[in-house]
Formats: structure tokens, C-alpha cells, sequence
């Protein structure tokens, strides 16, 4: 291992520099991207490439569906929480990595 880590702490970097060609280069490296992570990657993207990140938002929300919600109102949740991102983007923030603190399905 190198002194800048892993491919995951590289990631983890790159996340927090919020350059998105920097994150899609780490992600690369990885086997798998967790919903958090992929989370985090939406939140830049909303940012940096609005047409990408419709798509992305979707992908997310599949994912979620499959792997976290228990119900249709949660997914729902998700869904007005992206949508509320422009408005009030801390709270939509809090609410969607909320529904990542419940454990997966």
C-alpha cells in the first residue's frame, strides 16, 4: 500500500474535494460504491453537471428502493428531499442521509 492509502481512502479523499472528474477517477478503482458514497456523489454532481445528475438522482433512488426503503413513503421521502434540494439543501441533506442511518433490508 502506498502512503496516500487504498482505493477507498483515495475515494473518500476525492469526495471531499468535490472535483467530480477526481471522484469518478477514484471510483474506478473500487469494486462497489455504497449508497451513502453514492449519495455524496449525487450531492457534487447537483453542482457540477445537472444533466448527469437526473440520472444519477434516479440510479440513487433505485438502489434505495432495492436495498434500504421498507416502504413507499420513504421512498417518497427521498424523492421530495431531492426535490427540496434547490429550496432548503441542509435539510434535504439531513433528511436523505436520515433514511441511510436505518439499517439495509
Amino acid at each position: 500500500m502506498t502512503s496516500q492509502g487504498g482505493p477507498y481512502s483515495r475515494f473518500r479523499r476525492a469526495l471531499d474535494t468535490g472535483n467530480l472528474m477526481v471522484i469518478r477517477s477514484a471510483a474506478a478503482e473500487l469494486p462497489q460504491i455504497d449508497l451513502e458514497d453514492a449519495l455524496r456523489i449525487c450531492f457534487v454532481m447537483r453542482g457540477a453537471e445537472p444533466v448527469a445528475y437526473d440520472r444519477a438522482v434516479l440510479r440513487w433512488l433505485a438502489r434505495f428502493a432495492r436495498e434500504r426503503a421498507f416502504s413507499l413513503g420513504q421512498l417518497k421521502v427521498a424523492i421530495a428531499a431531492f426535490e427540496g434540494l434547490a429550496d432548503n439543501p441542509t435539510r434535504s441533506e439531513r433528511q436523505l442521509r436520515g433514511l441511510l442511518d436505518r439499517p439495509a433490508l
